[in-house]
């Protein structure tokens, strides 16, 4: 192998290395990516994703961003939507079983995965994959041969299961399958790197098991770290309420970048970071060494959040909004109006208009931020969720930024 190749490899490597936890199997993927330039043979880098809710987030884009640089270096990203792994349920990081979604829930949340895709890779170059392509023709009999690659006592070193096995809490038998079937997913894809989050090793480690029992060469596994949430403490996740959604609108996206905490900022430039963020790395330094300003570098890191998703525009303009809403207090410049009707009814509960216009995704939502005192009706804080309105005009307010001129009649 000549040295050009083996200097391009290794710089190939260093780059792959930026922002990863761990890789198990770093000599192995360094020999790959020196065969890969041999052979004009592009490696084939599978990330699975269950559409379990219907919105990517800031913690996805985290793998996400990994898969890109793979395939900027002319590598193969395989972008797999586990349709079939979704049924089951991912246990990881659960403390009770996960109830498994319908085919019909699956695939209504599967819908917009690929669009959303599409905002950070060049999906000309990506293979999209459904794992029920392959899951759905296993035979019962091949279902038992692939069970048997994996013991009991291994599957009960995995974290969750072992904390739950000693406290004595309930693990469904089905949740012991979804290891084996993402293991599977890695030989039906002759997948040479697996991406994943530090909370998805083992069954990344399973996809290695199992593709080494069916003759396959095992897969190298690439561990990153996970993004905590707005709320500061758990993981990012659409079940928990603390995530910042990829297609959430600039003002969104800005206004809860600017929510967490100045600790935490520093974390998601570490881990967000884009290589259009060269010009922040200074005062990154300078709030490293506690010398620099923590409001400006918040304002900076939300507007290169945003701008990366929605634009320099959009960036602009959410900034804009942010400090006439939230600093300066004031109406913004367009507020959306809407009419409710009443359906012959003297009144309307302040809950489901709120709903109906789209000021909050739920009731519990509603109800959440009227006891939080986040709700006004025409400027007045309003702190019974049971307030109903009558028949008029109202400006009605959500939390900081969500506002909504509603006729109702």
């Amino acid at each position: 192998m000549s040295d050009a190749v083996k200097e391009e490899a290794k710089r190939q490597l260093a780059l792959l290395k930026e922002g990863a936890d761990e890789i198990i199997g770093e000599e192995e993927l360094l020999e790959r990516l020196s065969e890969s330039l041999r052979d004009k043979r592009p490696l084939r880098v599978k990330l699975g994703m269950d559409p379990s809710a219907p919105d990517l987030h800031l913690g996805h884009t985290v793998v996400l961003g990994k898969l890109k640089r793979f395939q900027e270096l002319g590598h193969t990203p395989i972008f797999l939507i586990g349709d079939f792994t979704a049924q089951i349920g991912d246990p990881t990081g659960k403390n009770k079983t996960r109830p498994p979604l319908s085919a019909d829930e699956v695939a209504k949340n599967a819908e917009t995965y690929v669009q959303q895709v599409a905002q950070i890779l060049d999906l000309d170059q990506v293979e999209i994959r459904f794992n029920a392509e392959w899951m759905n023709e296993l035979s019962s009999v091949e279902m038992v041969r692939l069970c048997s690659t994996c013991t009991v006592a291994r599957l009960l070193e995995r974290d969750d299961f072992s904390k739950r096995y000693a406290s004595g809490t309930p693990i469904s038998v089905h949740e012991f399958l979804y290891p084996f079937v993402q293991g599977y997913d890695s030989f039906a894809l002759e997948a040479d790197v697996e991406l994943g989050g530090t909370d998805q090793k083992f069954n990344l480690l399973m996809g290695r098991d199992v593709q080494r029992a069916y003759g396959q060469r095992a897969q190298i596994a690439m561990t990153h770290p996970l993004l905590v949430g707005t709320d500061g403490s758990e993981k990012m996740s659409k079940s928990l309420g603390n995530t910042i959604e990829i297609q959430d609108s600039p003002e969104d996206m800005y206004g809860k970048t600017m929510r967490i905490s100045d600790e935490l900022m520093l974390t998601y430039f570490d881990i967000l970071r884009d290589d259009r963020w060269s010009e922040l790395d200074e005062a990154r330094a300078a709030m490293g060494a506690g010398t620099g300003d923590p409001m400006a570098f918040k304002q900076a890191l939300a507007k290169a959040i945003v701008a990366r998703f929605c634009g320099e525009e959009a960036a602009d303009a959410a900034a804009g909004h942010f400090r006439q809403v939230v600093q300066d207090k004031q109406l913004p410049d367009e507020i959306p109006e809407a009419s409710v009707s009443l359906k012959g009814e003297p009144s309307a509960s302040l809950l489901d208009v709120l709903l109906e216009v789209g000021l909050v995704a739920s009731k519990g939502e509603a109800r959440r931020l009227i006891k939080g005192g986040a709700v006004y009706v025409d400027g007045d804080k309003v702190s019974d969720a049971t307030f109903s309105l009558e028949s008029g005009d109202y400006l009605l307010r959500a939390g900081k930024r969500k506002f909504c001129q509603v006729t109702l009649g």
